[in-house]
Order: C-alpha cells, then sequence, then structure tokens
C-alpha cells in the first residue's frame, strides 16, 4: 500500500475536538482518526448512541470526580 500524505480543511470546531480527543500531545491528527474510525465502525448502533449520551453528560458536568465518589461510599 502506497503511503502519502493530503491535507484536508475542517472547522476551527472540529480541531478542538480532535486535539481533546488526543491520547497525548505527540499524538497526529492521523492517528486520532484513524482510531476514531476504526473504533466507530467495530461498535455497534446503541453502544455509539450510549457513548455519545455519556460524553454530553460528561460536557454538560454530569459527573462525579473519584475523590468524590469516594468520599460519599466511605473509601
Amino acid at each position: 500500500m502506497a503511503t502519502g500524505t493530503t491535507t484536508i480543511q475542517v472547522s476551527k470546531d472540529i480541531k478542538k475536538l480532535l486535539d481533546e480527543m488526543k491520547l497525548s500531545a505527540r499524538e497526529t491528527y492521523n492517528d486520532v482518526l484513524k482510531r476514531v474510525l476504526v473504533d466507530d465502525h467495530e461498535l455497534s448502533e446503541q453502544t455509539k448512541r450510549d457513548i455519545q449520551k455519556s460524553l454530553a453528560e460528561f460536557r454538560a458536568g454530569k459527573f462525579k470526580t473519584l475523590e468524590q465518589y469516594r468520599k460519599e461510599r466511605g473509601i
């Protein structure tokens, strides 16, 4: 398979999302896109809906930190 590069245009919002999805500062956008596309291809439709719902809740601040969870449980 021939390898090469190409340039694509994405909106600033999409670039920000890609930045947030990086697992490390050194991960390339190519790696992020490949990971997302491969992962997305292998997930069921229900799992995709569940993930989107969870991401929306997280972005809305509807989560507890591990510290909060431990405090509530007396751990």
